[in-house]
């Protein structure tokens, strides 16, 4: 495992007025059947009879907030993370620099960073009593070779000194494996009860937030900014995997709501993305025939290449926050 340093210590501080963490959309679940079981509470203590039957809380979802003492927004920036993933994500890059949670908190944003249902510090609930079948576990080969696009077919390898990157990858190759501890188990049956515990934490917004999700979070921000226009000041949308069908949902209720798309490099490479795209294209198509304010930035057109799926953790991922920050300046969602 490789050495990560603990950040930048010479970067300026920040007034911080609070730091905490709830817990949102959880519902009551009533287990019933179960056989009885016996646990041992800590190493060579009794043991104990457990009744498993009985409620549980089920389908919440984490979030940590950081509050500034002088935000230079009146909108908070929710930071959604993608599938198999948690906030992590959004907290420090592999290699040890300061993630995006800190470059929109030393931009003058509040920040809140989530753990969705089922993952991380959100908790777990029984399968398949309420998570019907079996949870999937993303390997390196498929998050190398496939999802996140850090190398080609047929370059994974268990040794990192044969596994062979894209030419030009911006992503920190040598700290893979520090990436894959960030990986948590998903479920394929829990989609609802994410979308409900996101929609939860988009309601509790006062004025509006900015929804910046990345990958399977993309779907979830894009519907919930759909479902509460009223509460979601913008959209940034990194490489999602999906998006609404406008034939049935109506873009035309985000007028007034600027999304913007950002893609990075060899999507046409690896078929997921090729699958995955056009779905999220005919998303942004619709909410432009429909007066919404939305930008398609494509990274290689603008003559970044190299990019891989994980935007926020490639070597030059604070230049790609600087893109959305200038973006989110050109539509007065921060005081200069």
């Amino acid at each position: 495992m490789s050495i990560i340093p603990l950040g930048t210590h010479d970067a300026p501080t920040i007034g911080v007025r609070d730091i905490g963490s709830f817990h949102t959309g959880g519902r009551l679940v009533t287990l019933k059947g179960m056989p009885a079981r016996s646990r041992v509470s800590t190493p060579n203590g009794a043991v104990h009879p457990v009744d498993p039957n009985g409620e549980i809380m089920a389908g919440q979802m984490y979030v940590q907030y950081v509050r500034l003492v002088q935000p230079r927004s009146r909108h908070p920036l929710l930071l959604w993370h993608g599938g198999g993933m948690c906030g992590t994500n959004w907290e420090t890059t592999p290699d040890g620099r300061p993630g995006w949670q800190m470059f929109f908190l030393r931009a003058g944003f509040d920040v809140w960073v989530s753990d969705a249902v089922e993952r991380g510090r959100a908790s777990w609930a029984p399968s398949p009593a309420v998570y019907e079948g079996e949870p999937f576990f993303r390997t390196g080969k498929e998050a190398w070779e496939e999802t996140f696009r850090f190398g080609p077919p047929g370059s994974w390898n268990a040794s990192a000194a044969l596994r062979r990157a894209h030419a030009g990858s911006r992503f920190p190759s040598a700290h893979m494996d520090d990436f894959m501890n960030q990986f948590v188990p998903r479920w394929a049956c829990n989609d609802e009860r994410t979308q409900a515990a996101y929609d939860s934490l988009v309601a509790l917004q006062d004025p509006s937030a900015i929804v910046v999700s990345h990958s399977q979070g993309g779907q979830f921000g894009l519907r919930s900014a759909s479902r509460a226009p009223e509460r979601v000041a913008a959209v940034v949308s990194l490489e999602p995997s999906g998006a609404p069908d406008p034939q049935m949902d109506d873009p035309s209720l985000l007028r007034g709501v600027p999304h913007l798309f950002v893609w990075g490099d060899h999507l046409a490479e690896h078929s997921f993305w090729v699958e995955s795209l056009p779905r999220v294209r005919r998303w942004h198509e619709a909410l432009l025939a429909a007066g919404v304010d939305s930008t398609w930035l494509d990274l290689p057109s603008q003559g970044i290449h190299g990019n891989s799926h994980a935007l926020m953790a490639d070597d030059n991922s604070d230049a790609i926050a600087a893109m959305v920050l200038s973006w989110l300046d050109e539509r007065g969602l921060r005081t200069r």
